[in-house]
Order: structure tokens, then C-alpha cells, then sequence
């Protein structure tokens, strides 16, 4: 499923002082695969990571870059390029807005039928629901040995918060034009009519999910990805047994995939980033700024689960960002 958590505390911030521009992007190499020397094929690193957005985030302390428009810069560049042979879409993410995850995918299909050059998708922690919707682009996905994803559904997060209004003496006032205009209200208890208005909406959202996963998952077919799209979580190997991925393998494993599938035995992998990120190497996130956090915190991910949305997003992502969400060997 997709949602739009929060940044740590409030988001994986690039602080933007005195409302100055953003810095165009600049290539660096992070990848050399098959041996040191000339030729090869050259392949644009994507990165899908964190909550997926559509706008920028903005907190107390700077702004987030969306994910949107992140991506359509760095598919723009790589028009720019006739070098670049192949895309590798690093993703790990739990999800977001439903329509930036549409958005991501939609572009990155634009890309691949224009430029006709291959995108492999690798997953690293996680690639749930707007994560994995994301990766249905891709020709062929490999995911880590730990990785987590499916969660393949919507949910519509809201509250119902009149009891405590009542107990604290707090009246609703809200005035509507249209009489279902405050369906999903947090201010009152929801009504039958109106739950099942959200209810049409969230399953028209589905079956577009379950629609591309089956256009990005062919050999599934319809009825055994409407079995598995039940919205729960699969680990790598379950994944890779039920068709969601391809192989499990690392980072390099999905290089190599690249290279077979553009007949090469080398390739160069590049990303595209601003000069005030830094980027060393594959597993490296451009995080830019004195105060950047890189994934959403616990509290900002609970807070904005409180508002009302239709999310591609697992539910239990703000416990998957806690630091210690998760025993180590």
C-alpha cells in the first residue's frame, strides 16, 4: 500500500536558505562493473527511497525534495545522453501517495519506450506497496536476501476524534455544501453512506494497483496476482516463490543483469545529483544540507497517518523507521 509518512521528525530534509534555487545536476560515476578500461555500457542509478511523495515537503527545518520531480529531472538528463544504455532502480521505500507512485512508474515506462533501454529494479530493506508499485517498470527485479515487500493494497488512514471533543467540551462547527462533503471527517463518527463512498474510491485504486502489477508481472497472470495483492508483507524468498521477483542476489547481481541484457561485459553506473550531495558509491543516498536525517522519523510517519488520504503505503512502515525496529544478528 501506499502512504505519506513524515520526515524524521518531520522529513529527509536539504535545507534551502533564503529561498534559493535548486542546484542543477551533475554526473559522478559510483559503479565500475567488469574490469577497468574502455567501453562498456552506461547505466543511470534511480533511487526510490524513502516515503514517496508528490510536492515538497516543508517542515521548521528546510525542505524535502519530491520524489516526482526528482526523478522527471534525472530522466530528463539522461534524455540528454544517448550514452546511457540501461537504468538501475535502487527502491527502498514503504510507499506513499498514490499518485506519485503512478507518476514515478509513468515516467520511468516513458523512458524505457523512448529510449528503448532496460530498467532492472533492486530492492535493498524494503519495497512495499507504492515501493513495489514502482518497480513494475522494470524488465526484471532482484532483491536483497533480507528484503520485505508486496503489502499490495490501499488504505484510506483517518481517525474518529468527537468522543474526545465531547469529553473536552469541544463543539464542531464545520459547515458543507454537498452532503457527503465531510466523509471521512475525524470530527464525527462516520456514516455508512460515507464509508462506503471511500470504500468505491479505495477499490478503484486497487484494482489500478493489481492492474499494473499484472501488466509489470505477466507470467503471474490476473487471477494469482489478485490472490497474492491481499495486502500482506512477503520476505525475498517468499517473493521470489510466488513470482514477485525475479532473483535474490545483491546490488551487483542487478549490474550484471543490466549488462547481459545491453550485450555487455562492462558497464559504468552514474548517478545524477546535486553538487552540494555527496555520492560515493551504489549504497549511498544523496542527502544534501547541514541538517539532513535520511528516512522519516516514527512521530512525523504516526502524525501524518492521523490525515485523511488514499495511500499506496504499509501501514506499519512508522514502526519499520524506528531505529530499533528490528532485531540484529
Amino acid at each position: 500500500m501506499l502512504v505519506v509518512l513524515g520526515s524524521w521528525w518531520l522529513g529527509c530534509i536539504q535545507i534551502e536558505l533564503l529561498g534559493g534555487s535548486r542546484q542543477s545536476l551533475v554526473e559522478t560515476v559510483v559503479h565500475v562493473q567488469g574490469g577497468e578500461g574502455q567501453g562498456g555500457a552506461k547505466f543511470l542509478l534511480l533511487e526510490v527511497d524513502g516515503v514517496i511523495e508528490l510536492g515538497d515537503q516543508s517542515s521548521f527545518l528546510g525542505t524535502r525534495e519530491s520524489s516526482v520531480s526528482r526523478i522527471r529531472e534525472q530522466l530528463d538528463a539522461a534524455r540528454r545522453d544517448s550514452s546511457i544504455r540501461g537504468v538501475l532502480l535502487r527502491i527502498d521505500s514503504p510507499g506513499g501517495g498514490a499518485t506519485a507512485s503512478d507518476l514515478i512508474y509513468t515516467e520511468l515506462l516513458r523512458f524505457k519506450r523512448e529510449r528503448k533501454v532496460p530498467i532492472v529494479a533492486h530492492f535493498l530493506g524494503m519495497a512495499a506497496s507504492g515501493g513495489y508499485y514502482v518497480a513494475m517498470a522494470a524488465d526484471e527485479i532482484v532483491a536483497e536476501p533480507t528484503t520485505v515487500t508486496g503489502s499490495i493494497g490501499v488504505i484510506f488512514t483517518g481517525v474518529n476524534i468527537s468522543g474526545l471533543m465531547e469529553r473536552w467540551g469541544i463543539e464542531d462547527q464545520t459547515l458543507t455544501a454537498g452532503r457527503y462533503k465531510d466523509a471521512g471527517s475525524m470530527l464525527r463518527p462516520q456514516t455508512d453512506a460515507g464509508r462506503e463512498i471511500l470504500q468505491s474510491v479505495i477499490d478503484d485504486l486497487y484494482e489500478r494497483f493489481r492492474t499494473v502489477v499484472n501488466s509489470g508481472r505477466p507470467q503471474l497472470g490476473r487471477e494469482r496476482v489478485d490472490e497474492l495483492a491481499d495486502g500482506r508483507l512477503y520476505s525475498a524468498k517468499q517473493a521470489l516463490e510466488n513470482g514477485l521477483v525475479d532473483r535474490i542476489g545483491d546490488i551487483e547481481e542487478a549490474v550484471a543483469r543490466l549488462q547481459e541484457r545491453s550485450g555487455e561485459s562492462r558497464s559504468v553506473v552514474v548517478s545524477y545529483h546535486r553538487p552540494s550531495e555527496w555520492r560515493r558509491n551504489l549504497y549511498t543516498r544523496s542527502s544534501g544540507g547541514s541538517a539532513s536525517f535520511e528516512r522519516p522519523g516514527p512521530l512525523g510517519t504516526l502524525l501524518e497517518q492521523l490525515n485523511p488520504g488514499f495511500l499506496y503505503l504499509w501501514p506499519g512502515a512508522w514502526q519499520y523507521l524506528w531505529p530499533a525496529r528490528m532485531p540484529t544478528p
